[in-house]
């Protein structure tokens, strides 16, 4: 067993010994160690090394680590307990309190006591042997060759390197400043990654005198990714056949020339049973007529389940397996290729255990249905997701429920006169948890972030002009944004006398125009 020096205790006996402090020898650089062994009354029975360690690097290092064997047989004192140990042979001692840099070619003295009897092994006492053997203390080993990516998958990406020269213990993977991975050879597999993540790593060899170089670096990325050019972008606006004089899909295609539409609200009909609004069935009224239209003018849909008001699944399925049966008939329903999940309110947003139940569906989702693209959808404060949010989010990586997009709601907040600049500082807060919940770089974050605004006059009496919201799409586009939607189509019409209505935006407009500058995502 090995125990390290109390560098306090040490230092204050020894503080007229040290000069400086250097560091592990960097790869490449040779050092060269003498010592001086004696017996020394200042310690009783104990003996006395000192050290002169030399950089023989061309740059100023820090923070040295010297390690020397002692004494086969050797006892401790009983002062000495706390400071060396009894039963190995070596003795290590680190420094974490002086660490001046050394400069090219300086030295500096180190010492520390050996209790109990007898003649130091393997050492050297001013460049000669103690006893017929030298101390060659290992150098750091010299940086492995930069790592390239053999394999990978949704969730692992496996590395291979050449090896480093000199004395070798093993590897660590490193990813920024954290180890990811130790090997004891030149390959390695990093798993528990999420699907569509990037990453960025280095490698550094090890022995007992430290650490090399690092290797150069690696970037790859995951597999599973959603890729705008295969239509999983979504400009998907909202639209409501329960309500506000639902418009023909077919007239809005025409019109705008957008594909896709955001089909609310799934609700339960009773327990855990789905249905448009909580009491149209699935199949075989409006709204399956107009998801019939929408596909036969060649776009598509997403429904989404939830929303503020209303029975709502959640709640009513006692768990995720419950909750994505419940799903699973909305999918079978009509064939999905992406389903939104509206989670808002003190129902599902703002309970813990409705928020886990989601994500632990969505995973099983994720899990029964390939290539099906998964959204939550949920509101924000101008700085990004509140606390709730960050909840949900973080729970989203530790359950890793595998969601592809997650959407925020930039109005109602209190978004103040500039819409604009309100929506972007909620993407950006939002983008600041997804890479903090999930290590994701900022263009990986943006790819699995949307939003979805309200054009017009909200009901706190926002105003996002058409001139806005062109803005604010050029800006999603811009960062590569998953998702581009607005509550409502419904709404998409002008407003003679303003307003907050169902049937219009409440600001001037030509028919359609909002959902015309959502097209263009």
């Amino acid at each position: 067993m090995r125990r390290r020096l109390l560098p306090g205790l040490l230092f204050t006996a020894l503080c007229s010994l040290v000069l400086a402090l250097l560091v592990p020898v960097p790869a490449g650089a040779a050092a060269s160690v003498t010592a001086a062994f004696a017996k020394s009354s200042d310690w009783g029975s104990g003996y006395e090394g000192k050290y002169t360690i030399k950089n023989d690097t061309a740059a100023a290092v820090s923070g040295w680590k010297v390690e020397f064997d002692l004494p086969s047989g050797s006892s401790v004192g009983t002062y000495w307990d706390a400071l060396l140990t009894t039963s190995g042979q070596h003795a290590t001692f680190t420094n974490r309190e002086y660490n001046g840099g050394v400069s090219a070619g300086a030295s500096a003295s180190f010492g520390f006591i050996v209790s109990g009897s007898g003649t130091p092994q393997n050492c050297t006492i001013n460049g000669a042997s103690c006893t017929g053997g030298g101390d060659t203390q290992p150098g750091a080993p010299s940086a492995p060759g930069a790592p390239a990516v053999t394999a990978k998958t949704d969730t692992s990406l496996t590395l291979s390197w050449s090896a480093s020269s000199g004395d070798v213990t093993g590897y660590r993977v490193y990813e920024g400043s954290a180890v990811r991975a130790t090997a004891s050879g030149t390959s390695t597999t990093l798993s528990g990654l999420t699907a569509c993540s990037d990453h960025t790593y280095t490698v550094k060899a090890y022995n007992s005198a430290g650490e090399s170089a690092a290797s150069g670096s690696v970037s790859a990325s995951t597999t599973g990714c959603t890729n705008p050019s295969d239509g999983t972008r979504r400009a998907a606006p909202y639209l409501y056949m329960g309500w506000g004089d639902p418009p023909s899909p077919s007239t809005v295609m025409n019109a705008t020339g957008v594909k896709w539409f955001t089909m609310a609200f799934i609700l339960s009909t009773g327990g855990c049973n789905p249905g448009w609004d909580g009491n149209r069935p699935l199949k075989g009224g409006a709204d399956e007529q107009a998801i019939s239209q929408i596909r036969a003018a060649g776009g598509d849909v997403l429904p989404s389940v939830g929303g503020w008001s209303g029975n709502k699944l959640g709640p009513n399925c006692d768990s995720p397996e419950a909750l994505a049966g419940a799903y699973q008939k909305v999918i079978d329903a009509f064939g999905l290729k992406a389903i939104d999940i509206d989670i808002e309110n003190t129902d599902e947003f703002e309970n813990a255990a409705v928020q886990d139940r989601i994500l632990g569906a969505l995973k099983i989702l994720k899990r029964n249905n390939p290539g099906l693209q998964t959204i939550l959808t949920f509101g924000t404060a101008t700085s990004g997701p509140n606390y709730w949010g960050k909840r949900l989010i973080d729970q989203a990586a530790a359950l890793q429920a595998n969601v592809d997009v997650f959407t925020i709601m930039p109005f109602d907040f209190g978004g103040g006169s500039d819409m604009y600049a309100s929506t972007v500082s909620a993407s950006e807060g939002l983008k600041t948890e997804l890479k903090s919940a999930f290590g994701w770089s900022d263009a990986t974050a943006y790819a699995h972030m949307g939003i979805s605004g309200m054009n017009g006059v909200s009901d706190q009496q926002e105003l996002t002009t058409t001139a806005i919201w062109t803005r604010v799409r050029d800006w999603a586009k811009s960062k590569g944004l998953a998702r581009l939607a607005f509550w409502s189509v419904n709404r998409d019409r002008p407003c003679p006398g303003g307003g907050v209505t169902e049937t219009c935006s409440g600001t001037d407009q030509q028919p359609w125009e909002f959902t015309k500058i959502t097209a263009g995502f």
